[in-house]
């Protein structure tokens, strides 16, 4: 008898209000160690405010998340062990790439600042541009450069919030490229994408959210076109 994989990220419950509007309805969702969970829907479905609440960035109205089994709710220091990228890329343009990344390792209370940043660089390839400030670095060096200062405390999730938006066919390579490398030491992500065909070949579930609530939930088909035809015949779409 197989026994179940413990989630990394656990979502029971999960309800947010915003007044009389209803973003989230009693969502459930867990993820385990290696696994990517493609979230999938509509304009808002809610994909964005459910991303923000399990990265403990937005207060549920009911529900908990835990994170390796800790509830951001009573202890807030939990959320250490997550990576966050939403629209915002956190990132200051003034300061070069290099700082960027040290300042959040400080942040972070990492030790060996100097060695967890050249590797976040290398990584990210952008090692070559390390002291070009932010702001003159192309959209795809940003988002690479987001992306590593989201993982360089080596979180045990990543959070990812719309991360192929107006990237080159070259980025999505690099940036799923480096997403892999991290699912492979077992870190878990969950991912929003409006281009669900750039994350698919690395994805093992996809969870379609509708008017704030899960609506299907499955393991990853071979292709996409398997999972459109799936979802609508179970009426998800």
């Amino acid at each position: 008898m197989t026994t179940p994989a413990t989630p990394v990220i656990a979502a029971t419950g999960l309800e947010r209000r915003f007044g009389s509007v209803v973003a989230l309805r009693s969502v459930a969702i867990s993820v385990a160690a290696g696994e990517v969970v493609l979230l999938a829907g509509p304009n808002g479905a809610g994909k964005s405010t459910l991303l923000r609440t399990l990265a403990g960035l937005a207060r549920p109205t009911r529900g908990t998340v835990e994170v390796q089994g800790i509830s951001l709710r009573n202890r807030p220091e939990g959320r250490g062990a997550i990576g966050f990228l939403s629209h915002q890329s956190f990132l200051y343009d003034d300061l070069t790439a290099r700082e960027n990344l040290r300042f959040a390792a400080t942040l972070h209370g990492l030790a060996s600042v100097e060695a967890r940043v050249m590797d976040s660089l290398n990584a990210a390839g952008l090692a070559p541009r390390a002291d070009a400030r932010a702001a003159v670095l192309s959209h795809g060096m940003r988002q690479r450069l987001a992306i590593a200062r989201a993982t360089i405390h080596d979180p045990a999730v990543l959070l990812l919030d719309e991360p192929f938006s107006g990237l080159d066919a070259t980025s999505v390579v690099q940036l799923r490229d480096g997403l892999a490398a991290g699912v492979a030491r077992g870190r878990a992500v969950v991912c929003v994408t409006h281009q669900p065909a750039d994350l698919w070949q690395i994805a093992t579930r996809v969870v379609l959210l509708e008017r704030g609530a899960i609506v299907f939930d499955t393991p990853r088909q071979h292709t996409l076109e398997d999972f459109q035809a799936a979802c609508a015949q179970s009426g998800g779409a």
